[in-house]
């Protein structure tokens, strides 16, 4: 999005539900509901409820501190806000991993849906579940393309966004109605093996590794991008509820339209719901009921909804990866925006390299991509919760215009829910993403020490609550139960109490090791109260950092 003309003229607070409505209906309406209902059955139903609280925990966190920093990729800054410089870049790095992870999923989705296309060259492209060499060759000029729509005018396409997150919410809406229209089967939600076939673990499952986490992730794009609204405290709350609240009701009827739509016949032939497989879900029932235009809508839906998701996706991570330059952890270069675009351009070269990558590496299918990157987003959740205990704590007079209610027992609460979605995300991609955000830990030590630091262990000091939780929540994935992955050495239900009671005492480790790295002055200049607060409240002057400050200027005489 065009930063400089977002921050003349603000956006409304229905544009910026619009950008969050926008983002979620990406991919994860297309794919989301046939999975969820493969591994959990009708109980999928409960996982979109449980992912719609989770998603709105976290987002509740996100609005208190994205309302008092409304900053443009402000995920990815709250850590360094909060702990230093090595917090900073490790949760920086996780945010902007998971979101520029979701560029090359929304293309792999349209690549997946057009091999509903009655053509040999389109069937072609998918096989046994996974994009074939020409599927993965579709998939990455469909995501260059967008890309490069992206780099020569995201104005252009942000303006569109209203009209494409329109479009978007009416397709689901007709296909649903269609699907139910055409025979809707009651007994599906109790026969082939009842209402949970698999159990409730699959349902928790469902909710981290099928698609209900990665289908309300857009949420981080109104917390991203609010910092251009009009009335950041008043939009940024109000955004998060309407696009979770409407997403949940669209969800859940596109996943009772699914469940209550397969023939009865096709799931006996299947075995139950375990054995129901549509690379394309909703196209590939459509064909089944022989509802031909629901298909040509759905196809024309696989496009639409992935490319306007993206719109947000490509922005968001371009501010992310600025952030990251901008604090030096990234080169200075990455942040340079060009005077007539007003976009990092780049940055957004590097996203679209991580994307390639990604294409030719694990992302293969929507359904194995989308997994890695759902345990991914819940690592970029952490920092939320943990935000506003530290600040509650270390800066009482930060001018809040949301607040979020009784903050001491749901912080805590969020975060030991977020730990228990991440090891619901099974093992091994649990120890995937561990291992994909420790890495930042010595390139953080690398460039650190070439900027001269000599006290490596004062800032590290309060990073190590991190990366103990991640090798210790990856530890508990690995031999916890078979259910969600592991070895079985802890049984089924102790593992998610270990995991959730031990999330407690690492959120308390980590507030206190803010209210430390405030006391040790690590954080630096508060990029909106321009000091340094100590823990109780009091403040020292300080000189906001050159680039915040050029960038201030040019807001103001623009």
């Amino acid at each position: 999005m065009d930063v400089s003309a977002a921050n003349r003229k603000g956006l409304s607070l229905f544009a910026l539900i619009m950008i969050g409505l926008g983002s979620i209906f990406g991919s994860g309406w297309l794919f989301g509901a046939g999975q969820a209902a493969q591994v959990a059955g009708p109980a999928a139903l409960v996982a979109w409820v449980i992912g719609a609280i989770f998603i709105g925990m976290i987002a509740m966190s996100y609005a208190e501190v994205g309302a008092a920093y409304p900053l443009p990729g402000a995920m990815a800054r709250f850590g360094s806000i909060s702990h230093g410089p090595v917090l900073g870049f490790v949760t920086g790095w996780a945010v902007w991993i998971a979101t520029a992870s979701l560029i090359p999923i929304e293309s792999i989705a349209g690549t997946q849906y057009m091999a509903s296309w009655n053509f040999a060259w389109a069937r072609g492209l998918v096989s046994d579940g996974s994009l074939t060499a020409s599927g993965i060759a579709t998939a990455l000029v469909l995501t260059v393309a967008l890309w490069l729509a992206c780099y020569w005018s995201v104005a252009l396409l942000a303006r569109a966004n209203n009209l494409l997150t329109l479009v978007k919410f009416a397709i689901p809406v007709l296909a649903i109605a269609a699907l139910i229209a055409s025979g809707f089967h009651t007994g599906n939600f109790t026969n082939h093996g009842g209402f949970a076939p698999n159990g409730w673990s699959a349902v928790l499952t469902a909710v981290s590794a099928s698609g209900v986490v990665f289908a309300f992730n857009g949420f981080q794009a109104v917390v991203n991008l609010g910092g251009a609204a009009k009335n950041p405290g008043r939009a940024i709350p109000l955004a998060l509820v309407g696009a979770l609240s409407l997403g949940l009701v669209i969800y859940l009827a596109l996943q009772v339209a699914f469940l209550g739509s397969v023939p009865p016949e096709r799931l006996a032939e299947a075995g139950g719901w375990s054995g129901i497989n549509f690379a394309s879900p909703f196209a590939d029932l459509a064909k089944l009921l022989m509802l031909h235009w629901v298909v040509t809508l759905l196809q024309f839906g696989a496009f639409i909804s992935p490319s306007g998701a993206n719109i947000g996706n490509v922005a968001s991570s371009a501010y992310l990866a600025q952030n990251l330059a901008e604090t030096g952890f990234f080169p200075k270069k990455i942040a340079e925006v060009h005077p007539r675009y007003g976009v990092a351009r780049p940055a957004m070269w590097l996203n679209l390299g991580f994307s390639v990558l990604l294409l030719l590496t694990i992302g293969h299918s929507w359904e194995a991509l989308a997994s890695v990157v759902s345990a991914a987003m819940v690592v970029s959740y952490l920092m939320g919760p943990i935000a506003v205990g530290v600040f509650r704590k270390t800066k009482p007079g930060l001018p809040r215009p949301f607040r979020l209610p009784a903050a001491a027992v749901l912080c805590p609460l969020t975060f030991a829910f977020a730990a228990c979605a991440l090891y619901w995300s099974k093992w091994p991609n649990t120890g995937k993403v561990a291992l994909l955000t420790l890495v930042s830990l010595p390139i953080a030590a690398v460039v650190l020490r070439r900027k001269g630091e000599r006290s490596l262990a004062k800032q590290f000091a309060p990073a190590w609550w991190m990366a103990a939780f991640l090798l210790w929540t990856a530890l508990l994935s690995a031999l916890g139960s078979p259910e969600f992955g592991g070895h079985g050495i802890i049984p089924g239900g102790l593992d998610t109490a270990l995991v959730g009671v031990s999330a407690l005492g690492f959120y308390f480790w980590a507030v206190r090791a803010g209210v430390r790295a405030h006391h040790d002055g690590l954080p630096g200049p508060d990029p909106v109260l321009g000091t340094d607060a100590d823990a109780d409240g009091g403040s020292v002057p300080a000189v906001p950092a050159p680039r915040a400050a050029a960038r201030d200027r040019a807001t103001a005489s623009s």
